[in-house]
């Protein structure tokens, strides 16, 4: 039986709140310019709550949105029925496992930001994932995503310290300000793992009012851990970035960002 993977039943009601306040957050123009070349419909991989999803929705978009975890979805769902009309009639959802779900349909473009396939802890889970998205581009289609570029003198660094990420407030003129901390636990070199904790507190008048926690998961990657990825899923790179300002993928990259393609002998058989 494969493993669960994380649900965000804590940390979804605070996600929103969390990546407005990440100041360094530039994922999102680099999808939208993708989204507007390719063109639609697409496949947004692990939507989440929508931060990806929903911009490329308001440019008229035709998008679907799949995710395991309920708790996103649903707040997605209340996230959307705040939208026009118009936008809301791009939008389909479904709620699946991105290892194993299958869709009657097939897209020019796919999608899977803001790093879900580190939510991917095994080998046979990450060609899974890879081959479910592969198993949806239509002819010529094109699947993106991305993963952070390790560090391996941070991965390791403050263990067991609680540091503050990020604070904010839930509502406009809300008097409560929330604030997440992250505690790293462990490290596994073996299965490149990381195990850490969102701590989030919210506070009135410096007063704390309740805390919530919430345990992950992350897995990094090599670059050649991710192209031998690719070749046992079938596919092969068309592009590949070290920023989302489409840096080199070189010593100095921030991030790693992949356009692929089925490879040439998956599309002969």
């Amino acid at each position: 039986m494969r493993a669960p993977v994380d649900s965000y039943m804590v940390t979804a009601k605070y996600y929103d709140g969390t990546y407005a306040a990440k100041q360094d957050l530039v994922d999102l123009p680099f999808y939208l310019e993708l989204a507007e070349q390719i063109g639609g419909p697409i496949l947004e991989v692990a939507c989440g709550t929508g931060r990806v999803l929903l911009p490329l929705a308001r440019k008229g978009i035709e998008i679907h949105g799949v995710d395991n975890s309920r708790p996103m979805l649903e707040i997605l769902k209340r996230n959307l029925s705040l939208e026009p009309e118009q936008v809301r009639q791009k939008v389909t959802l479904h709620e699946g496992d991105m290892r194993d779900f299958r869709l009657d349909a097939r897209f020019p473009l796919i999608i899977i930001p803001f790093r879900p396939m580190q939510h991917m802890h095994t080998v046979e889970d990450q060609v899974s994932a890879l081959a479910t998205a592969a198993s949806h581009l239509g002819p010529g289609g094109v699947l993106a995503f991305d993963v952070f570029y390790p560090k391996f003198d941070l991965i390791a660094a403050r263990m067991g310290e609680e540091v503050l990420e990020f604070e904010w407030s839930p509502h406009h003129d809300s008097p409560e300000v929330v604030r997440r901390y992250f505690r790293k636990k462990s490290v596994d070199k073996i299965n490149q793992i990381f195990y850490f904790t969102f701590i989030y507190r919210t506070f009135q008048d410096g007063n704390l009012l309740r805390e919530e926690t919430e345990a992950f998961q992350l897995s990094y990657f090599t670059y050649p851990h991710l192209r031998a990825l690719f070749q046992l899923a079938g596919l092969e790179p068309v592009q590949e970035y070290g920023s989302f300002a489409k840096a080199p993928l070189d010593n100095n990259a921030t991030e790693m960002i992949f356009l692929l393609r089925k490879a040439q002998t998956a599309r002969s058989r």
